[in-house]
């Protein structure tokens, strides 16, 4: 019996110091390859990469907008997605002036690979298209707008937060908090809430060098000077609208519209109208 407990103790030690190393692992999204490209929605573009932090090389795509110079708008896509998914968006936005700038973020699609991925993460990739798109004569320095999707529109709420160079933000199905999200996720595959409080969520804090308060949209939402739309599907199964409701509560003095509609976390229904309504909010004046 002495045996088997020191057996027992000694593989739980060796699980709980492997912790750290087993959460980063589990911290890669699927890397879905892109499945078409803009030419192929009708639109002319050029494929070039965006070098981010840590000098990780992003896959990259620029649409030039009808006339210039130009309003222009960068899209950030969810985990596990890629600059390919979010093609629908481009087209209509391109029709009504505007020019786009869409990437794969870093360990997705095209880009180049990193130990982890996190919503900070998203964030820094984000800047980076930023930085890009402020040096082109072609775009309107005063009139770049951010869209994200899921935790990419919490990443584009993060960036907004430390900015005041920025036109709009469009946030589609963003979570209010990340440590309530992955709690909810990870209480869904039946592992023990005390594990995931003592041990799980603590560690990704370390991991990504943030507490979850900093980075949550509930809380960086009231630190945004221009304004905002929150678009969020009313069925979402994956990020529930009472987390879009929670960030609108706490949107302070922030111009901040909130958008619920028919769809889930993936699409809208109605989804052509939806982008109009998008459109009209991004256009200037």
């Amino acid at each position: 019996m002495g045996f088997i407990f020191t057996l027992v103790i000694g593989l739980l030690g060796i699980a709980y110091w492997q912790l750290p190393r087993i959460l980063r692992y589990s911290m890669r999204a699927p890397r879905i390859a892109p499945h078409t490209h803009p030419a192929e929605q009708g639109l002319n573009y050029t494929a070039f990469e965006l070098i981010s932090a840590k000098q990780k090389r992003l896959q990259a795509w620029f649409i030039p907008a009808p006339t210039v110079p130009a309003p222009a708008v960068i899209i950030t896509h969810g985990w596990g997605g890629n600059a390919a998914l979010m093609l629908p968006l481009v087209k209509p936005l391109h029709a009504a002036g505007f020019a786009v700038l869409l990437f794969d973020a870093r360990c997705h699609g095209a880009s180049e690979d990193d130990d982890y991925m996190a919503l900070p993460r998203f964030a820094e990739d984000t800047e980076a298209a930023l930085t890009w798109l402020q040096q082109s004569a072609d775009i309107q320095p005063q009139a770049i707008s951010l869209l994200g999707h899921s935790v990419g529109a919490a990443a584009v709420l993060l960036v907004a937060s430390r900015r005041h160079d920025l036109h709009k933000v469009v946030s589609i199905s963003a979570f209010a908090h990340p440590e309530r999200m992955m709690r909810r996720w990870l209480l869904s595959k039946h592992i023990p809430r005390w594990l995931i409080d003592k041990f799980i969520l603590p560690e990704v804090e370390h991991a990504i060098g943030f507490k979850f308060a900093q980075i949550a949209p509930e809380n960086t939402i009231s630190q945004i000077q221009c304004p905002v739309l929150l678009a969020h599907g009313l069925q979402d199964n994956i990020v529930p609208v009472a987390d879009a409701q929670a960030i609108y509560t706490q949107r302070a003095q922030t111009q901040v519209e909130l958008l619920l509609v028919n769809g889930n976390h993936e699409q809208f229904a109605e989804q052509a109208q939806q982008m109009q309504r998008v459109i009209q909010f991004l256009k200037i004046p």
